[in-house]
């Protein structure tokens, strides 16, 4: 893997741990980024070595996923099945799904089919295969809405 998709998908890893936190404990946006930037991107805690993360768009996701909240779950409900609500999901495959539907969304620089598969690589990190298939068939979903 590239240095740059390495930082990439560190920085995807590390921003949906970020909204995590951000929805559980409701921290503020900037101490949140500032916590993450002293303290979690690139550090060793516990004797785990988080690989260097692309600060920029680590923060772009988090910054962007705040932002445009209620935009993201819009999309995101409308691919749910009949009577899902977002609010239904895993807190953490909500903030998974909530930050690749942003990448779809706003970093048309990024190809549809990275956005994806980094997300599903996202959820193999918490989840079993079903659950990152589940991924794969919602994000590929909104893509379909939103870079058509």
């Amino acid at each position: 893997m590239k240095a740059r998709s390495k930082a990439r998908a560190a920085a995807r890893l590390a921003a949906v741990q970020a909204l995590y936190q951000r929805d559980m404990e409701g921290t503020a946006l900037e101490r949140l980024l500032d916590e993450f930037h002293q303290h979690r991107l690139g550090a060793e805690i516990e004797g785990d070595q988080y690989a260097d993360a692309e600060v920029a768009f680590f923060d772009d996701i988090v910054k962007g996923v705040a932002a445009r909240r209620d935009e993201i779950d819009g999309h995101l409900t409308a691919k749910l099945a009949e009577g899902w609500k977002v609010e239904r999901l895993d807190k953490t495959m909500l903030q998974i799904l909530r930050a690749g539907a942003f990448e779809l969304i706003a970093r048309t620089d990024v190809p549809t089919g990275s956005v994806i598969s980094e997300y599903v690589d996202v959820a193999h990190a918490f989840f079993e295969a079903r659950e990152a298939k589940f991924v794969n068939g919602v994000l590929d979903a909104v893509a379909k809405v939103v870079r058509s």
